[in-house]
């Protein structure tokens, strides 16, 4: 049975991938990823090094829930390249990541990991960027290893317990036995027809660009051990924010939190504003009409805060104003 398990949901991911050419494997114009052992796991990554003109540390980007490297590269390489170190990483059990040990579901393995890999890559402080789940890991690398993190940039973090729990498909691939069924021959098909549909949600209100699942490989996420890695993640993360968050008020690093006032995955007054409180002389910037992409709808302002926590003239206030100018009328029509 197991086998038979493992062909079908390998026939089925197959067809998702060549559904949508580029999902897989590089552009030309891309750098190599790499695999790096940090202690029998591997875990895979994109450097890009700074250019002569290099005018910003070094700085790290953690992707989100059901998310890759390529999430944030979509984002940011093209307006940072040359400026800084870039350092682009696969979280455990994302994209060509090993999963790990058992710990490395909750964001204080996955901050180890990263160090080590920051370790191993050359980087030793840098501006920590991490959107939505990203900013759990974030925060907890500032706690765990304080002197890797040079400042924080929180896009839309999601860092507190909430109620409510998980969606539905999140609790039906976690379930034992079961869970892995669900996972591996349900979650590809359906993932596939659906993935229009919900990666424009994530957007919302904002637009979705339209080469967006192409560029990110986003139907990655539907591969069954990615799915099931990802749904045990999100089912721990409020559980495990109920003691961390305890120690918020410790970060010391300059930090910069960005989230939108119309974000309806992850609620701006349980996290990013609670948040603002808890570090001290934190700044919170909340965007009128943006939604959960802050990393890619507002990457500018984004920018803008990396600037500022790296010690340099910054106009956030300006740069607020413009994104919400630019985004006005998204939703509306």
């Amino acid at each position: 049975m197991p086998n038979i398990l493992a062909r079908l949901s390998s026939a089925v991911v197959f067809l998702i991938l060549a559904a949508f050419p580029g999902s897989s494997g590089a552009y030309a114009d891309e750098p190599r990823p790499s695999l790096v052992d940090i202690g029998g796991v591997k875990l895979n990554s994109i450097l890009i090094k700074a250019g002569r003109r290099a005018d910003l540390p070094p700085i790290v980007f953690i992707h989100g829930a059901s998310a890759s490297l390529y999430d944030p590269m979509f984002s940011f390489r093209t307006k940072l390249e040359g400026r800084a170190d870039l350092l682009f990483v696969d979280r455990p059990g994302h994209g060509a990541s090993d999963a790990g040990n058992p710990p490395m579901i909750l964001p204080d393995g996955q901050a180890d990991a990263i160090a080590q890999l920051m370790k191993k890559r050359g980087i030793g402080k840098a501006i920590i960027v991490g959107h939505s789940f990203g900013g759990a890991i974030a925060a907890a690398l500032a706690l765990r290893h304080p002197e890797k993190v040079a400042g924080l940039v929180l896009l839309s973090p999601a860092v507190y317990p909430w109620e409510g729990g998980v969606a539905w498909y999140y609790d039906a691939a976690t379930v034992p036995v079961t869970g892995p069924l669900f996972s591996a021959l349900i979650v590809p098909p359906v993932g596939l027809l659906a993935i229009d549909r919900s990666t424009n949600a994530v957007f919302w209100p904002n637009h979705r660009p339209a080469n967006y699942v192409r560029e990110t490989r986003a139907v990655q996420a539907l591969r069954p051990a990615a799915f099931w890695h990802n749904a045990m993640e999100v089912k721990a993360l409020s559980s495990w924010a109920k003691t961390a968050s305890l120690k918020y008020s410790r970060i010391k690093a300059p930090t910069v939190i960005i989230t939108g006032d119309a974000d309806k995955i992850v609620s701006p007054a349980v996290h990013a504003q609670r948040l603002a409180r808890d570090i001290s002389r934190a700044k919170l910037v909340v965007v009128h009409n943006l939604g959960h992409k802050s990393d890619y709808v507002a990457s500018d302002l984004a920018i803008e805060a990396i600037k500022r926590v790296a010690g340099q003239k910054a106009n956030l206030a300006a740069v607020q104003k413009t994104t919400e100018q630019r985004i006005a009328g998204d939703g509306k029509r």
